[in-house]
């Protein structure tokens, strides 16, 4: 898939975060976990304590220079479930680093709303940032993905997820994705590898909620 047939798609890519992290990120990069354990030091003990499970609560990072940085909770999901809806091999705790290792975006307003009007975010003040796919895409198609499932829950009937979940964005036209996919199936997450390390030139804009 190209940036332009991705754009066409999906014009505006939305993470949501913690209400004024916005400086930092436009400072150090929109990280993913284990980016932001690297970039703020995090000890021996509090990597191995986050890399391989899920956080009940969200966490903060400090660091004498950085600042505080907040490790989103991931309330949504439950080990347990997660456990019976995994292939290829995969523990709970493979799948936890999996998804540490990335940066996630919901690639349309009515994955967002469902996401912020959800029971467990309806009364939590949230940011999202809004961005360009196409400007995105451009400058980082080699290391995002596309997802067909909300990755990081497991309320109700958790979906089927291994190790062929996320599809490099560049390896497949969108046909050819929802041809191996399944034509039911629509993008429901973009996701970044690591990180997007210049957000600012990707924004478009901040809203509250």
């Amino acid at each position: 898939m190209t940036p332009d047939e991705l754009a066409a798609r999906h014009p505006r890519l939305y993470h949501v975060t913690e209400p004024g992290a916005w400086p930092s990120i436009a400072r150090h990069g929109l990280l993913s976990t284990n980016a932001a354990l690297v970039r703020f030091e995090a000890v021996p003990e509090m990597v191995a304590e986050i890399a391989g499970y899920r956080r009940p609560a969200a966490v903060p990072l400090t660091h004498p220079e950085h600042g505080t940085l907040i490790l989103n909770d991931q309330l949504p999901l439950r080990e347990s479930a997660l456990a019976t809806c995994l292939d290829d091999g995969l523990t709970p705790a493979d799948w936890l680093r999996m998804l540490n290792d990335r940066v996630f975006f919901w690639p349309d307003e009515s994955s967002l709303e469902r996401l912020l009007g959800a029971r467990i975010n309806r009364d939590r003040p949230r940011d999202v940032l809004v961005f360009d796919t196409l400007s995105v895409a451009q400058a980082h198609l080699e290391q995002m993905e596309l997802c067909p499932i909300n990755s990081g829950a497991t309320i109700r009937r958790p979906a089927r997820r291994g190790l062929h979940t996320f599809t490099p964005v560049a390896a497949l036209s969108y046909t050819q994705w929802q041809r191996r996919r399944g034509r039911r199936d629509a993008v429901r997450e973009v996701t970044i590898r690591h990180a997007l390390p210049h957000p600012s030139a990707h924004l478009i804009e901040i809203r509250s909620h």
